[in-house]
């Protein structure tokens, strides 16, 4: 597996946000790889990370998930992988002590390019379906807690996320939940940060 950081909307680059690129092999039946693996994986990130469980979602052409955290001490890490179709998958940093803390980092993973993206503890994580179709897979290193979990808007003016990049969509399905979340600034005034 190769490993890389993923730069975000200010050119910064987010050296926790890691972009994982699993190693193929081709022949003329198809395909292999690894999708998975704890020691690689370990090494890449630099810690031992324990996971709780896997989430599996399917969402159409437009739908927008997130953006998403829990809140201590229930944190989760992820990560993310599409293996169906593909979204654009977005992460903010919301650690106050952080030198990027308030940028968001955004990458296109799908099917096709099989990219992995780990965000740790202490970012907001959302998605937007760019396919027909697409299935998200993640990975947590906690359990989901729906007391701890909060939401801030897709569409926060001070953050400028530029979902539409890579499709002629101007407004995403929502959730209810999703489409009340309080804004960044919001978030940050009631302490629903890290």
């Amino acid at each position: 597996m190769n490993s890389s950081f993923l730069k975000t909307n200010k050119g910064l680059i987010i050296k926790d946000l890691i972009i994982i690129e699993p190693n193929l092999v081709h022949d003329d039946r198809g395909f292999f790889m690894e999708s998975w693996n704890q020691k690689t994986f370990d090494e890449i990130i630099g810690e031992n990370i324990i996971f709780s469980q896997d989430n599996h979602s399917r969402s159409v052409y437009g739908v927008l998930r997130g953006l998403h955290y829990q809140l201590n001490p229930y944190p989760q890490g992820k990560l993310v992988r599409c293996s169906m179709g593909s979204i654009f998958d977005v992460a903010i940093d919301i650690r106050k002590d952080s030198q990027t803390y308030g940028t968001w980092g955004g990458i296109k993973l799908s099917a096709e390019n099989k990219k992995q993206l780990w965000i740790p503890k202490g970012f907001a994580h959302g998605f937007l379906t760019l396919s027909e179709i697409a299935e998200v897979q993640y990975k947590a290193d906690s359990f989901w807690n729906k007391k701890y979990e909060r939401s801030i808007r897709w569409d926060d003016e001070n953050l400028r996320i530029d979902w539409f990049k890579e499709t002629s969509l101007k407004k995403p399905l929502l959730s209810a939940k999703d489409a009340r979340a309080a804004n960044f600034k919001q978030a940050e005034n009631s302490g629903d940060i890290f």
